[in-house]
């Protein structure tokens, strides 16, 4: 099997009769799923795609989105995926970037098409999931009829062909194209299944959205390479996740650290609908401790944090399934994957001490679209750069503090966010917090924490600094605390600590009362 696409091919040989996704009620086979892939080839190479042309999927979580991303991947050609949050210029630089030919969208996505297109000089065919009468373009449906279910596979050198491009956003400029090859997403999908002890009759919960590196690989490749059961939820909705639980009987549920924290807002009587999780995972930013521990508590089983970047294809890490747990680690490298600590230089720290975390291994992306030197730059050597500062302990568990560039220095002091969100988790009136740094006069930066209350609760800002005095260095308390209704984040749930520091960029010019001597 030289191209990704052969796992659903394999997929559907082996388990043709099988549940591939479950989708609203409605269940496809991997001997439909395969064919349904099959016609999307067969209609793409009409449309002139070819081996290493661009075609971009625009689409919700449903077999739709799997049988075109297989259907790309059969031609050789590569597959751009776009985040459905994005506002559609954001979606017009990504396709220009990218030089995608074909885009394939889901119908509530016809205005951003219809708004961006004459934009895009590369763009040539048009594909809608559905209807539209905003623009030119072949349905699935008409796909879906007229194509024959014949196989389609184009070979291809899979250490250098790319399977994938994923923008990924950074906190300043333009998202950057990570470009993961055949070989990284079939090298991570094949490390998962293993770590994760994945099975043909395990069914997996999949509502991260396809279109992430997270969900792309653990929720939709994995599991096709095993014959298991993708449930596809298009939107996170904590009692849709419980109800579909409940009627698919779904035993794994992947997410990230902001969706535990709503279904533990559950009522009662939903609680039951998990009874048939046997694990759960959590990746795409750091598990606070007391959500962890509350969370399992309530619900009777446990979360296994993990970790990776989408330059990583993106698996890294996970605490082992079944064996020793850390709490507040992202475990142990999974298998092909190597991780060491170093300095600013790419020198190798003992166990135990604060520095970058870097990866090697066959999942590493082959570089960013079209950058060079940002590609260059993300690398020591062999070695990728995560810009995640950690540790690793005796054992060899891995433990993130923060992102680099998140580290607050307070008159010259490091602070860690993520040490200090940790302590205001612990406040009995707190459901979510996020702490940033913003400029300070005197001290350089100061610490400041959003903070979003439990239902009902109310705490004033000294309350909670005083609470964190009890468990923090002065020089470590936030000196402002901002009230805020809910967090921002991104499709994925993971909080944006950017648009966070975009508000305090507005409100700088105001003066702040330093409160220091209250407490």
């Amino acid at each position: 099997m030289t191209n990704l696409a052969g796992i659903l091919s394999e997929a559907a040989q082996k388990y043709a009769e099988l549940p591939a996704v479950s989708f609203m009620g409605q269940t496809t086979t991997y001997k439909e799923l395969n064919g349904a892939a099959n016609k999307v080839a067969h209609a793409l190479k009409e449309m002139g795609v070819g081996k290493g042309d661009r075609v971009a999927v625009y689409c919700i979580n449903s077999p739709y989105f799997v049988a075109s991303y297989f259907g790309i991947l059969k031609l050789g050609a590569t597959v751009v995926t776009i985040n459905l949050l994005l506002h559609p210029e954001e979606v017009a630089y990504i396709l220009k970037d990218s030089g995608t030919k074909v885009v394939i969208f889901f119908e509530k996505f016809d205005a951003a098409i219809a708004a961006i297109k004459d934009k895009l000089p590369d763009l040539q065919h048009l594909i809608v999931i559905g209807q539209t009468d905003k623009v030119a373009a072949k349905t699935m449906g008409e796909i879906m009829q007229q194509m024959p279910p014949t196989p389609v596979e184009v070979e291809v050198a899979p250490q250098n062909e790319v399977a994938a491009i994923l923008y990924t956003s950074g906190t300043t400029g333009n998202p950057k194209g990570a470009m993961l090859t055949h070989y990284n997403l079939m090298s991570n999908s094949s490390s998962v299944a293993y770590s994760l002890g994945i099975k043909s009759n395990d069914i997996l919960l999949t509502v991260l959205p396809m279109f992430h590196s997270f969900a792309m690989t653990c929720c939709m490749i994995t599991p096709i390479t095993q014959g298991a059961q993708i449930v596809a939820v298009p939107r996170f909705d904590p009692t849709l996740v419980a109800d579909t639980i409940q009627a698919t009987k779904a035993t794994l549920f992947f997410g990230v650290p902001s969706m535990y924290v709503v279904l533990m807002q559950l009522p009662e009587e939903k609680i039951t609908a998990f009874s048939t999780i046997r694990y759960a995972i959590s990746g795409g930013a750091a598990m606070p401790k007391e959500v962890m521990t509350n969370f399992e508590k309530k619900f009777k089983f446990l979360i296994y944090e993990g970790d990776g970047p989408t330059e990583c294809s993106p698996v890294t890490t996970v605490n082992p399934i079944g064996g020793k747990k850390k709490l507040g680690s992202i475990g142990l490298p999974i298998r092909d994957v190597e991780m060491k600590i170093v300095d600013d230089n790419g020198k190798e720290l003992p166990n135990n001490t604060i520095g970058e975390i870097i990866v090697r291994g066959p999942n590493v992306m082959k570089g960013y679209y079209n950058l060079p030197e940002a590609t260059q730059e993300s690398f020591f050597g062999e070695w990728f750069r995560t810009g995640d500062l950690g540790e690793k302990d005796d054992a060899g568990y891995f433990y993130i503090l923060d992102r680099k560039k998140d580290m607050i220095i307070v008159n010259g002091i490091n602070v860690y966010p993520r040490h200090v969100e940790e302590v205001i988790y612990k406040h009995p009136a707190v459901t979510e917090v996020a702490v940033i740094g913003l400029p300070h006069l005197r001290s350089g930066e100061m610490v400041v924490a959003y903070v979003v209350l439990k239902p009902g609760m109310q705490v004033t800002a000294l309350e909670i600094r005083k609470f964190c005095l009890q468990h923090l260095g002065r020089f470590q308390v936030p000196k402002k605390i901002v009230f805020i209704d809910a967090l921002p984040k991104n499709a994925t749930g993971k909080i944006l600590k950017r648009e966070l520091r975009k508000q305090g960029e507005i409100e700088r010019g105001i003066a702040f009362e330093d409160e220091e001597d209250e407490i």
